[in-house]
């Protein structure tokens, strides 16, 4: 077991990790992930509201209250549907603006300046004015992969102008805001000259919005990964980062993020439309149904610290109890320690697993309902769950039964590294004991 942690460490340490930090460092992944981020206040409030539109009761329901909730809906309907219409119907909007402004802060450019460059850019390919007004319907998730290209291609186009000092020169008179509110006129016309030919273009040729083609296109990718395979590969390239003393999470889930809201966004629409909701893989499947507790799944193993024999296992018991009920592990992981530790990196790996494979089985045989909300990653999981899923209240059974299976995965590693730790222990309290003089 030695020898293959340490071989397998060695693929980590030497292929994996410098991938991911490289990928992880890399200023186009940094403000990708950090526009998601900035965006997310949005998306949790309209998701939150769109839940309030959708009341968790049958239409035929006898319960007062459940037929006043309901009655309320299909009377004001149209008021109560505005912020998740203004927040989650137009994410794509939010999510263009703040990754082109994380974009130009690396640069040291003006990031106001080019989120508004391409908050209109993305406007001129997604939403093009006519006589019928402002189509909207790829401003939400059907646009969130052209967001992401238009964003990183106007602040791009607006690197590359003010790198070359192609612009207006004005006098050193005019005062500062004016001379940069100018600096924009040129990228403007090159969105105009670059991005609108194409967008006339494509609606020509194939008789759709950039947006829906690109979506088109993306379409076995976003598929793919919204599949049990896609899902396991995930959860393992996660952990085996963890393993290393990489953040996975932060590089999992940045890549994941497009995935996730493009799922999250059908499923809404679909929700909607009074059709079926199909697509799982959503960040919250993967928060409170995955990793339950934190990366690892790693509420059990602290729930057998709480027990162990060993001091330092139950010290750092107590002290990530708390943590872990709001999903933050980092006191467990490094505390026990899990990063570079052979004994639990098996259960550490198997636990999250075995969740991905239990969860996925359970939403696809509609046990219990699919994601169709956002909820902060801190809620416990056991609220957060039901939150995401329309206050689907079976899931509570579901997280109980996967916090016991990993605990059980965890239990035989867990007993092997407190045996190792209490020798380690006993050891220790024996030389700190005085020498009798004879």
């Amino acid at each position: 077991m030695s020898s293959m942690s340490e071989s397998l460490f060695g693929v980590i340490e030497n292929r994996i990790s410098p991938l991911a930090g490289r990928l992880s460092s890399q200023r186009h992944v940094i403000a990708i992930r950090d526009g998601f981020i900035a965006s997310m206040p949005f998306l949790i409030v309209g998701s939150f509201m769109l839940l309030f539109a959708h009341p968790p009761f049958a239409a035929d329901s006898t319960w007062a209250f459940a037929q006043w909730w309901l009655g309320m809906v299909k009377v004001h309907e149209a008021q109560i549907m505005m912020p998740y219409n203004m927040t989650m119907g137009i994410m794509a909007l939010y999510i263009a603006s703040a990754i082109a402004y994380n974009l130009a802060n690396s640069y040291k450019m003006n990031g106001f300046m080019a989120a508004s460059l391409s908050l209109m850019a993305f406007l001129v390919v997604a939403a093009p004015q006519s006589n019928n007004g402002l189509p909207v319907g790829s401003l939400g998730g059907e646009g969130i992969f052209t967001a992401i290209l238009v964003a990183l291609y106007a602040t791009e186009l607006m690197h590359f102008l003010q790198k070359r000092n192609i612009g207006f020169k004005l006098p050193e008179q005019v005062p500062p805001k004016i001379r940069q509110s100018f600096d924009l006129l040129i990228p403007i016309i090159a969105i105009f000259i670059t991005l609108f030919p194409l967008s006339l273009w494509v609606q020509a040729q194939f008789g759709m919005l950039l947006p829906q083609a690109i979506m088109a296109i993306f379409a076995p990718v976003i598929s793919a990964s919204d599949s049990l395979p896609a899902v396991l590969v995930a959860v393992l390239l996660c952990h085996m980062l963890w393993f290393a003393g990489i953040h996975g999470a932060v590089i999992v889930g940045g890549i994941l993020q497009a995935f996730w809201l493009t799922n999250l966004g059908l499923n809404q629409q679909a929700l909607n439309a009074g059709e079926p909701v199909s697509h799982v893989f959503i960040e919250p499947f993967w928060q409170f149904f995955i990793v339950i507790g934190g990366s690892g799944s790693t509420l059990g193993l602290v729930l057998l610290y709480l027990r162990s024999q060993s001091a330092h296992l139950r010290t750092i018991g107590k002290l990530s109890i708390v943590p872990g009920m709001f999903n933050i592990n980092e006191p467990v992981i490094f505390g026990s320690p899990v990063v570079m530790n052979p004994i639990l990196f098996i259960p550490f790996i198997c636990a999250p697993l075995v969740n991905a494979v239990i969860a996925w089985t359970a939403t696809k045989t509609n046990l219990i309902n699919h994601v169709i909300s956002l909820a902060p990653w801190t809620t416990p999981a056991p609220i957060g769950a039901a939150w995401s899923t329309g206050w689907d209240w079976r899931v509570i059974v579901l997280i109980a039964v996967l916090v016991g299976i990993a605990t059980l995965i965890y239990y035989p590693f867990f007993k092997m590294y407190e045996r190792q730790l209490l020798q380690q222990e006993q050891e220790q309290a024996a030389a700190a004991q005085p020498v009798k003089e004879a």
